[in-house]
């Protein structure tokens, strides 16, 4: 069962690029109604079933679900933006090279990588800047959305860091629904302050939002939360980086957004590095 979860979940956050690639509206609005429309999901369970965790959460816990709402809504924030100024391949590439920041903040932090992570870790950058550089002669849009994607991905390693320490002591459903919460009122306010437009709509657009939501937000995060305790973190993080040719197959099938050909060697360049750290995290836990 926890595999087939998870290839749904995977499929989910792979539909996650095209989709909003795809979808007439304002970048932050998109990333708003995502969270926003989860959260709703998600409170009559969580104000139902979770209320008495709800209330005795502790202030560490409360706090850093806080904490990674906001480090998550920077992430969209950055990510979704990107989309509209590199290709979906590249953005998504660049964005999943989150592992190469968590290991790097473990470093500094104290803790000690074995060699084959800095290894994984190195091969990773050498294709990330590979991949940037074929964007390179696209223009400065394209690079302003390579750097905004490449800073999306290190905004998504604080939020894995922060959930990390808070599934210690909560549930997915509380955690989510309080990290989820947090993030949609910070994208508000960020949508307030920019101007960007909350409605009006056609109805095409409101249903990829609604796809996104429900591919992305509940069948892709949400089931990958689920998943971790029984496969584990090394399993289910090495399954993730099955998003950046996932979201890139789409993207050409639907958007007919076909990377050159020297994309793809960068690609597996950056998943072979990327496999490399997971490889490592397996090792250690075995």
């Amino acid at each position: 069962m926890d595999f087939t979860l998870l290839a749904v979940a995977i499929a989910g956050v792979s539909m996650s690029a095209p989709l909003i690639a795809a979808t007439a509206a304002p970048a932050l609005a998109i990333a708003f109604w995502r969270n926003a429309m989860a959260v709703g999901v998600l409170s009559p369970v969580a104000l139902w079933r979770h209320r008495g965790e709800l209330r005795h959460m502790g202030g560490r816990a409360l706090g850093l679900s806080v904490a990674a709402g906001v480090v998550l809504a920077l992430h969209f924030g950055m990510w979704l933006p990107s989309l509209n100024m590199t290709s979906v391949a590249t953005s998504t590439a660049l964005c999943t090279t989150t592992p190469i920041w968590t290991t790097l903040v473990l470093r500094v932090r104290g803790h000690r990588p074995p060699g084959l992570v800095w290894a994984g870790t190195g091969l990773a950058v050498v294709g990330v800047v590979l991949l940037t550089g074929l964007d390179l002669s696209t223009g400065t849009r394209a690079l302003t959305g390579d750097a905004l994607a490449l800073g999306a991905g290190m905004a998504a390693a604080g939020y894995v860091l922060l959930g990390a320490e808070v599934r210690r002591t909560a549930s997915t459903t509380a955690y989510t629904f309080v990290c989820y919460g947090t993030t949609a009122v910070v994208l508000l306010a960020a949508c307030l302050v920019s101007g960007s437009a909350l409605g009006g709509y056609d109805g095409t657009t409101w249903l990829k939002i609604v796809a996104l939501t429900v591919t992305a937000q509940l069948l892709g995060h949400s089931l990958l939360n689920r998943v971790v305790r029984g496969l584990g973190p090394a399993t289910t993080s090495t399954a993730i980086l099955l998003e950046t040719p996932g979201a890139a197959l789409i993207a050409a099938l639907w958007l007919g957004q076909t990377p050159p050909a020297a994309a793809y060697p960068a690609l597996g360049v950056i998943l072979a590095g990327l496999a490399l750290v997971i490889l490592a995290d397996r090792r250690k836990d075995a």
